[in-house]
């Protein structure tokens, strides 16, 4: 536990090791809300029962020296750098990670800045590699993880966006990945499944069906493209009249022969 109260029992607070295993820094923060002293707002939080608000934090003490003083990069006593990165806003000290204040997110974010831009819909920052090539959802970012149900918008893991404009923690994507291939929330493709999606139609050909389904039709639902339509039935997947996508959902009647359509 990453508590000043936890280090000074074994020694005081001179003997503490520097940050946790969220930050690296040389301070604790002393928490507005319960007046206990914390490496970061995340142990505090991981070990209470309420959040620590850490645009209220006056007060931090440093971890050389034990002085209390109000929060600011340096000690005022020791001269301790209490991290190479410091926002007075956020009361966010760090090693240097090319961090920037973000007024539009109200948070600090890693960069470099001029490698990422605002988006004003989605209300986050987001790659320039992405402006004008991602689609918008409003305030997308206040929405919570739909894999592991935790905070985007104030996460410390980056966020991934899907092709439909959703958001997931990035280590959230890439564990889905291993088991599917769409977004949890609307079913859409969540990569570029096109050369999969040419495969999946040689095994389709290769494959023909018994000869009492050979006739049968369904009705089909398009998770990509929203499209409707009727196609022949086959247990491998049935695609897509508008998109081509295999990422379809069955979507009414069954088992209607072709002649009698």
């Amino acid at each position: 536990m990453a508590t000043a109260e936890g280090e000074d029992a074994g020694g005081g607070p001179g003997r503490a090791r520097r940050g946790c295993e969220h930050y690296d820094r040389g301070c604790f923060l002393k928490a507005p809300c319960c007046g206990k002293l914390y490496i970061c707002r995340l142990c505090h939080d991981n070990n209470e029962d309420h959040p620590l608000d850490r645009f209220k934090v006056k007060e931090v003490l440093c971890t050389k020296c034990g002085k209390l003083q109000n929060a600011q990069q340096t000690c005022e006593e020791c001269s301790s750098v209490f991290g190479e990165y410091y926002c007075d806003i956020c009361h966010l000290f760090d090693k240097d990670k090319k961090q920037y204040h973000c007024e539009k997110c109200g948070i600090c974010r890693i960069g470099p800045k001029e490698e990422f831009f605002h988006c004003l819909k989605c209300n986050l920052c987001l790659s320039l590699s992405l402006q004008g090539h991602h689609k918008c959802i409003e305030n997308v970012s206040r929405q919570n993880c739909p894999i592991c149900l935790e905070d985007i918008h104030t996460s410390r893991v980056v966020a991934h966006v899907l092709p439909c404009g959703h958001l997931l923690h990035r280590t959230c994507y890439e564990e889905m990945l291993k088991e599917g291939y769409r977004c949890p929330l609307c079913m859409h493709s969540a990569l570029d499944m096109t050369r999969y999606w040419r495969q999946l139609d040689n095994e389709v050909a290769q494959t023909p069906m018994p000869k009492e389904y050979q006739n049968m039709t369904v009705e089909i639902l398009c998770n990509d493209c929203s499209a409707r339509s009727t196609v022949q039935f086959h247990i491998l997947g049935m695609k897509c009249k508008s998109c081509e996508s295999y990422n379809t959902a069955q979507d009414g009647k069954c088992g209607i022969p072709l002649e009698q359509q």
